[in-house]
């Protein structure tokens, strides 16, 4: 009787770990799912979206492959608007492009010029842009400088739009209101400054409530949220004023002008860990010598505010990330962290930034694991997982004034001064 026992114990024991060992693989499977937006190359309209699982690279032409059709020229940004909803700003095909978590595209925002950077409160999403006219459902509205514009994720349609800084950039929601990184980037071929203001706009009325002058010129790129802190980065005038980079408390900014610190060293790639922390790869580049110089940055914000200033930066990143990124990629052009599971991604962009670049992954604690070949220009990242309303926490403007863009790093990389008319459709060069 003992030894049948035995033996029966045993098969259950081998049965029900096998059972939870297939059930795990099973529940486990896509917990380590990515989308990466390559831009491609400016006015070639070739930028393709990768899209990445469980150490697998997919596919590389997501989009293409799921829609029968490209994603569009230089994509700026992407994030997660809805539950099964994703928006992806496309510069220079002045588009928004909506597409569903399995990449099936569901909608778009037509003709939002010169698009940049995209925030959410779940309901609206917001823009940047640095164009100057725009045509709303209250009708046509223009500006002098750049505007953010409310786009109603039911509609699709831009319902208000607000005047801020010159070029604005970096957008991010909090607490109701918008804080939109002014760059004035245009500086060098128009009339008018770099900007050094960080514009608050309260999300309901879309009217500027404060502008918070930080000093620090040309607040340019992409800005990562900690809750209520943000990184903003400055690659200065790539001539004299060197690169800098800004931690921003957005509850003091509501009522204070002193709510930010400035750190002498780019964050020209960043991103927000899971313990509230930033990671950035600081890109420095002159004209004098056309070099890039490469720093890496962890910054505890909550820490830096309590110590007025005088703890939590660190000049690494987690395990081997920084000695890696130093010796394994030979132009770095982007860092992320999964939120869901903690594991570290930074994109190469293999030097030319004209061939296909590589997506680099380390575990948690950073031990690298390995890389993988995406596409051109691999800039930007979404993970896919349960998303919550701030867990991060048809528009027509037929001319572009003075066109332009810029590389991560804010470097001018063409020139498109006759600009673009869009009818029906369809663009035309403006003569």
């Amino acid at each position: 009787m003992f030894k049948v026992k035995s033996r029966t114990y045993i098969f259950m024991k081998h049965f029900i770990t096998g059972l939870i060992l297939c059930l795990c693989t099973l529940l486990c499977k896509g917990q380590e799912r990515l989308i990466i937006l390559n831009e491609g190359n400016w006015q070639s309209n070739n930028a393709r979206i990768s899209y990445f699982e469980d150490g697998v690279v997919v596919s590389n032409k997501w989009f293409e492959e799921k829609n029968g059709y490209g994603i569009g020229d230089t994509p700026n940004d992407i994030i997660q608007v809805g539950p099964n909803l994703i928006a992806i700003a496309i510069n220079w095909s002045n588009i928004i492009q909506y597409i569903t978590t399995d990449g099936m595209a569901v909608a778009a925002t037509e003709d939002v010029p010169n698009n940049r950077k995209l925030a959410t409160d779940g309901k609206y999403l917001y823009i940047t842009s640095y164009a100057h006219e725009c045509l709303t459902v209250n009708g046509f509205w223009t500006c002098e400088k750049g505007f953010v514009a409310k786009i109603n994720l039911e509609t699709f349609k831009v319902e208000q739009c607000c005047e801020v800084g010159w070029e604005p950039e970096g957008i991010a929601y909090y607490g109701g209101f918008l804080f939109i990184a002014n760059t004035g980037g245009y500086a060098f071929q128009e009339d008018h400054d770099y900007e050094t203001t960080v514009s608050v706009v309260d999300a309901s009325t879309m009217k500027e409530v404060r502008t918070i002058d930080t000093g620090i010129i040309n607040l340019y790129g992409k800005m990562s949220q900690s809750g209520q802190y943000l990184c903003i980065n400055s690659p200065g005038d790539y001539y004299d004023v060197p690169a800098k980079s800004i931690i921003f408390d957005c509850e003091k900014a509501l009522t204070s002008d002193n709510c930010f610190f400035v750190i002498d060293k780019p964050a020209t790639y960043n991103c927000t860990d899971r313990e509230g922390r930033f990671f950035a790869i600081g890109s420095s580049f002159s004209y004098y010598t056309y070099e890039y110089q490469f720093n890496t940055m962890t910054i505890d914000p909550q820490l830096l505010f309590a110590s007025d200033g005088t703890e939590g930066i660190n000049y690494s990143l987690p395990g081997t990330v920084a000695d890696d990124i130093r010796t394994k990629l030979s132009s770095p052009y982007g860092i992320y962290v999964n939120p869901y599971s903690g594991y570290i991604y930074a994109t190469d962009a293999n030097g030319d930034f004209n061939s296909p670049g590589r997506l680099h992954q380390w575990t948690p604690t950073g031990e690298y694991i390995s890389n993988y070949k995406i596409y051109i220009n691999p800039a930007h990242f979404l993970a896919l997982g349960n998303w919550v309303p701030g867990a991060v926490d048809n528009i027509a403007c037929p001319a572009i004034r003075n066109a332009r863009s810029f590389n991560l790093q804010g470097v001018a990389i063409g020139q498109g001064g006759k600009g673009i008319i869009i009818s029906g459709g369809k663009k035309y060069l403006r003569k």
